[in-house]
């Protein structure tokens, strides 16, 4: 595939953004129309970033027959529906993380992507971060080997706010959203499958009906273990914060930047053509689209994570 990329991208809020903030970096993909459910304020971004269509819903983008792919930044419990619709009006999509909040809902996605030809790719950044590409390089060189990794994601979130402050209509969730990051990020950089897994959480919040805290513990096949603790009740520094600790060295990664366990910083510039990890990702998912194969992250490669969070939540459930 030659000829520019079309693409529709449901979601205008923080990290539908974030994408079109990347998307401007990359040659040869022009976003086409613009979906999100507050008209006039996604007219404004519509403007904004040069989009010609805007509409209120995605079945308008994929009816357009110049759309080749859509980019999907929607609430949590619309993914997996949004992402079958997608491959069965024969449009490559990308959702952003998690494939799904109930797994038979991945599972199916799974099923239909496997039986087109299309690309179906979900958003796991932490594989793409320059950061964690760092280490990646490392292990898969023989240079070091994850003895344990200690995780901390952690929000200030009592109300139901986004990443910009602004009033959300879904709730999120520490385990199908900020867990998933981490579960499947884990097992990657492991090369090892997760065998074991357990959680706690705290009290469920009287409002927003989520738990604020929980702690997540797993153990990777090959011996590696984590520690995960989350959190959306925490005044202070915000992210999530990896350790990795191995046999040769420790590294520190926060986001797209990378430290040692002595909290010297690493170049980590040359990794890839870009520090900024949401535009890798995308960056991964044209290029699949352009040279017709499977990316990094496609929805069959992630869906063994849900399993996992699926197995957590029937825990959680039990107790």
């Amino acid at each position: 595939m030659t000829k520019t990329i079309k693409v529709a991208l449901a979601g205008a809020g923080a990290f539908g953004i974030k994408h079109l903030d990347g998307i401007r970096n990359i040659d040869g993909v022009e976003v086409v129309s613009l979906i999100s459910r507050d008209l006039d304020k996604t007219k404004e971004v519509a403007n904004k970033y040069g989009i010609q269509h805007v509409t209120t819903e995605l079945a308008d983008s994929l009816a357009m027959p110049e759309v080749d792919a859509v980019i999907l930044c929607t609430p949590t419990q619309m993914h997996a529906d949004q992402t079958l619709a997608c491959l069965n009006a024969g449009k490559h999509v990308q959702v952003e993380i998690p494939l799904c909040d109930v797994l038979a809902e991945g599972e199916e996605v799974v099923r239909v992507a496997k039986q087109s030809s299309l690309v179906a790719m979900c958003g796991h950044t932490r594989r793409f971060n320059p950061s964690h590409q760092y280490v990646h390089n490392k292990i898969k060189a023989g240079e070091f080997n994850i003895q344990q990794m200690d995780v901390q994601t952690y929000f200030f979130r009592r109300t139901n706010m986004n990443a910009l402050g602004q009033a959300r209509s879904w709730t999120d969730h520490l385990l199908w959203h900020h867990a998933a990051h981490t579960v499947d990020l884990f097992a990657y950089q492991c090369g090892s499958p997760i065998v074991k897994a357990n959680a706690i959480q705290g009290p469920i919040h009287p409002t927003l009906g989520i738990a604020m805290d929980m702690s997540i513990q797993l153990k990777a096949a090959n011996g590696a273990i984590c520690t995960l603790s989350l959190s959306f009740n925490n005044d202070g520094p915000l992210g999530t914060f990896f350790r990795y600790i191995g046999d040769t060295a420790t590294y520190i990664a926060r986001y797209d930047d990378l430290f040692t366990g002595k909290e010297e910083k690493i170049d980590v510039s040359q990794v890839a053509v870009s520090m900024n990890g949401i535009e890798l990702q995308d960056r991964e998912f044209f290029a699949a689209i352009k040279e017709g194969r499977q990316p990094n992250s496609c929805v069959e490669s992630v869906l063994a994570c849900y399993q996992v969070l699926h197995d957590l939540e029937q825990q959680l459930n039990a107790r």
